[in-house]
């Protein structure tokens, strides 16, 4: 036991330098940093409440646009920026596994906490300042807006996985992420709650892992304004499959990865 815990301290140790690595990498020294890892977020949700709100746009049930776009994107900035730097994410940090203590599955494991922890903090800057004015009730259900949060985290992380082994094999499948995730969009439940479409429509879009995430955490969010449906169990089955299957391809695409020095 006492060895693990000592390796696990390693390791953890391992992801928070590869946390500030990445973001000296990607934002630089002297510059706004870790600002823009939320500052993106932060800014697209305003600009589609301002333009929601000025084009009256209704929506169903007894939701505010404020609430609604705000956690919609908030969650779909997270799904997307994971989903799209996993591609050739070990290839573009090979020459790290130069390090004894360094594996692919850290360097995976730290881009996908630096933008789970970016949205995050995007989501509460904007969420506070308006619950604040008044704008906002306080949330219905904290632990369950936790829990959305953090399964759509490991929705994410496990299928980047898959998606980073398996851009390394396969050239190809780094031209279809980004269409994939347009394609996919409408099942993501980002425009709607599944209580407010037609009941096949509904049946099709509970499939989808994602759409359970925006379900949990909008209802932990919204309390009674909405209706919401989700299964957290089936999204974590879902994440475990998915994680499993990204392990397994992780050890062939090792043999495929181009070392960059």
């Amino acid at each position: 036991m006492r060895i693990f815990l000592v390796r696990l301290s390693v390791q953890l140790r391992v992801i928070r330098a590869l946390i500030v690595r990445e973001m000296m990498t990607r934002f630089g020294r002297h510059s706004l940093g870790f600002f823009w890892v939320m500052g993106e977020s932060l800014i697209l949700c305003l600009i589609v409440m301002v333009g929601w709100t000025l084009a009256e746009h209704k929506l169903g049930g007894n939701v505010g646009i404020v609430p609604f776009v705000l956690s919609g994107y908030s969650l779909l900035s997270m799904w997307r920026h994971v989903i799209s730097r996993s591609v050739h994410c070990f290839r573009q940090n090979s020459g790290l596994m130069f390090h004894r203590n360094v594996t692919y599955i850290d360097v995976h494991i730290a881009r996908t906490l630096l933008e789970i922890g970016g949205t995050g903090i995007a989501f509460w800057i904007a969420y506070i300042p308006f619950f604040l004015f008044g704008v906002l009730d306080p949330p219905y259900e904290p632990l369950q807006i936790i829990g959305g949060w953090l399964l759509l985290g490991w929705f994410c992380f496990s299928l980047g996985l898959l998606i980073a082994a398996a851009s390394e094999i396969f050239e190809v499948v780094e031209k279809f992420v980004q269409p994939g995730m347009y394609v996919t969009l409408p099942l993501t439940g980002m425009f709607f709650m599944i209580s407010w479409v037609p009941e096949r429509m509904g049946r099709v879009v509970a499939w989808s892992p994602v759409a359970n995430c925006f379900e949990m955490f909008r209802g932990g969010l919204l309390g009674h304004n909405v209706e919401a449906t989700w299964d957290a169990a089936y999204v974590a089955k879902c994440c475990l499959v998915l994680t499993a299957l990204g392990l397994i391809l992780l050890q062939e695409a090792r043999h495929h990865i181009r070392v960059i020095t």
